[in-house]
């Protein structure tokens, strides 16, 4: 089959509510994770610099900060951020729900 369909809320969250859709959507080279932030929620901080995956975070609805390098990012609904693979990042979420979509490849 050319495509492959999947509705990410039929995905198991994993880690406070990131829907990791690369097995469900059988991706090869790319991976796409859909992260529903609740208040106040802060991510894992980190990087992939042994992999050289860089990512893009899309924020679709809600306030939130990335981190990056150190350096605060403020972000709000439709911003976009490509992040290179050596930096180290982090989401920071505000008050209010926020929903991102990550997608990265190597």
């Amino acid at each position: 089959m050319s495509y492959t369909k999947v509705n990410y809320e039929d995905v198991d969250p994993v880690a406070d509510g990131m829907h990791f859709l690369r097995d469900a959507l059988e991706c090869a080279q790319l991976g796409v994770t859909v992260v529903e932030c609740s208040p106040d929620w802060t991510g894992k901080e980190h990087d992939h610099g042994e992999d050289g995956q860089e990512e893009v975070y899309l924020l679709v609805e809600g306030e939130a900060t990335m981190l990056v390098d150190g350096e605060a990012v403020e972000m709000g609904a439709g911003d976009t951020l490509r992040v290179a693979s050596s930096a180290r990042r982090q989401i920071q979420n505000g008050n209010g729900e926020s929903r991102f979509v990550v997608v990265g490849a190597s």
